[in-house]
């Protein structure tokens, strides 16, 4: 039953003596849980639920290619699940081992809280035994914050609370969150690490003090990763490049490859994120050329080098299977109400 197995988990977890010689006639696959998947119910003993909330933050700790992934629409303004399915897909298909969902790039910020998350309920549904999902529940109101994260875990967890990822972005928020804070809140046992976009020294302070963390900054995640002892990356580019992106997180130092995926990265944060993604996914054909305002395209010039850099990077590395193309302005739809 499930009490039986938490016990073994907990025995795994604990012991260094391998189950099978352990318990005499316990087979391999057995020893293969997805707890995400148990069927307790909500109550767990506190030792055990204790101990699952350790091993999902291990878990999270572990991932090193996360991509913030898009929310595409349907003309009303409506989720279009279809197509946001099939990017989840592509993802888990080329390697990326989590995603957030409804964060900046994913339009969390321009989301209802009931679609925020009915999207992570979804997410987790759908895709949870084959990717992590990581809720963005973040708000500028604390309130909201708290309400956002209890049913967020709510709808993804048996637990009350679990791993939380600290978003560093002060291009974002204007406020740069210090060192002595993150040390801090490293000390709870359900801190799984730091998002940080100040830089590699800042990464460097905090793998150095024993603090995972995820460079948020795309652009500089292949030197986060590789010099500075960064986990991995929390990607935007990931949504176009995943397989290329998680070459970058896995192969070892390849500079070849970075530099060549620079541009691309650049002309991503040209304009504030997620309207460069927004723009290159529509011209990739995997999502509709549909805007919720205020965002709006990159102007043509800009979606004409998109075209020329998917040719010089090769359409194949690229999500989706039509043509690249440069559309027009009449082409995209923006909606203000939805």
């Amino acid at each position: 039953g499930c009490f039986e197995r938490l016990r073994l988990v907990f025995y795994r977890l604990c012991s260094t003596l391998p189950l099978s010689k352990a318990i005499p006639g316990l087979q391999e696959k057995e020893l293969e849980m997805d707890l995400s998947n148990s069927s307790c119910g909500t109550q767990l003993p506190p030792p055990y639920a204790q101990l699952r909330g350790q091993k999902q933050v291990y878990d999270i700790k572990a991932l090193r290619l996360i991509t913030a992934i898009k929310t595409p629409y349907l003309p009303d303004g409506r989720f279009d699940l279809e197509a946001y399915d099939d990017l989840i897909n592509i993802q888990i298909q080329n390697g990326a081992q989590g995603v957030i969902v409804g964060g900046t790039t994913g339009e969390g910020q321009l989301m209802s809280w009931d679609e925020h998350i009915m999207l992570i309920g979804h997410t987790v549904n759908c895709f949870g035994a084959s990717i992590k999902v990581i809720g963005n529940t973040g708000s500028n109101s604390t309130r909201e914050a708290i309400h956002a994260t209890e049913q967020g875990f709510a709808v993804g967890s048996v637990l009350h609370m679990g791993p939380t990822i600290i978003y560093n972005v002060p291009g974002r928020t204007g406020q740069d969150i210090p060192p002595r804070v993150v040390f801090e809140l490293s000390r709870s046992a359900s801190l799984a690490g730091v998002k940080e976009c100040v830089g590699n020294e800042r990464v460097q302070e905090y793998t150095e003090n024993g603090v995972s963390v995820w460079s948020g900054n795309d652009d500089e995640c292949h030197d986060s990763r590789w010099d500075y002892g960064a986990t991995g990356v929390i990607s935007v580019t990931s949504n176009l490049v995943p397989g290329l992106m998680r070459k970058l997180m896995f192969e070892g130092k390849d500079s070849e490859l970075n530099e060549k995926l620079r541009p691309l990265m650049g002309w991503l944060f040209r304009e504030p994120n997620p309207i460069g993604l927004n723009t290159a996914l529509a011209q990739l054909g995997v999502a509709r050329p549909v805007f919720r305002l205020p965002y709006v395209p990159l102007p043509l010039a800009k979606r004409v080098e998109f075209v020329r850099m998917v040719e010089e990077i090769g359409r194949e590395h690229f999500v989706g299977e039509r043509d690249v193309q440069a559309l027009d302005d009449d082409d995209f739809i923006l909606i203000g109400r939805y």
